[in-house]
């Protein structure tokens, strides 16, 4: 028996809804890879996978990939004051800041509980700082709503930049930018630390015009 919607009139073919059907459950399965379900934000797997192109990518053009790693402060007292749902509700906060203002190229990634990654490509240090200032000053100046109450929340930030020439792998790299956050935590917390002396050397970047042409939110 023929299907009488199939365009190639091959009575295995399916119909046009059946081929809907499955374009929607191939997204919905590679949602599940790369998205993080709570915050909707790329996932550690993606992540792992997104920072070695960019890094390749630097290797090639010789365009720096900033990198913002981000702990949100004492988080363990939010859970155990106001309970975990709570918890997850101060995290989707935190994510929904990151998404709203991060450029389109941008590639925010929720590491594991508390802690997110932001990869930063065709940016340099000093604009990758600016970038983890920004989102340090509206964490703490929003107010984040919770079930039954409203709280602050601050974060400590980790910034660095891979550039041309260097040789490192992902979890490298990664490892020095958590070393910047641990430094921010024992300075006193709700603060940006990165090298100052890689901060005061001038890398290859894109221009203003570039950058503000990219300046465009980025959903997963």
């Amino acid at each position: 028996m023929k299907y009488p919607q199939c365009p190639h009139d091959h009575p295995d073919c399916p119909l046009p809804a059946d081929l809907e059907r499955l374009r929607r459950e191939r997204e919905t399965l590679r949602d599940l890879v790369s998205v993080d379900e709570l915050t909707g934000l790329f996932n550690f797997r993606f992540l792992k996978s997104a920072l070695e192109r960019e890094m390749e990518r630097t290797r090639r053009t010789g365009l720096s990939t900033g990198l913002v790693m981000v702990d949100l402060d004492h988080f363990k007292q939010v859970n155990d004051v106001y309970g975990h749902e709570n918890g997850n509700l101060a995290l989707q906060a935190a994510a929904g800041i990151w998404k709203n203002h991060l450029r389109k190229i941008d590639i925010p990634c929720r590491y594991g509980g508390e802690e997110f990654v932001i990869i930063l490509p065709n940016t340099g240090i000093r604009d990758a700082i600016q970038v983890a200032e920004r989102l340090r000053q509206e964490l703490a100046a929003v107010p984040v709503e919770l079930e039954t109450e409203t709280i602050r929340l601050t974060a400590s930030f980790g910034v660095d930049e891979y550039r041309e020439g260097e040789s490192l792998t992902v979890e490298a790299f990664i490892h020095r930018v958590d070393m910047f956050v641990l430094a921010a935590k024992n300075e006193g917390r709700n603060r940006a630390c990165y090298d100052p002396a890689r901060a005061a050397r001038p890398a290859t970047e894109v221009t203003a015009e570039e950058r503000a042409s990219l300046f465009l939110k980025r959903k997963p």
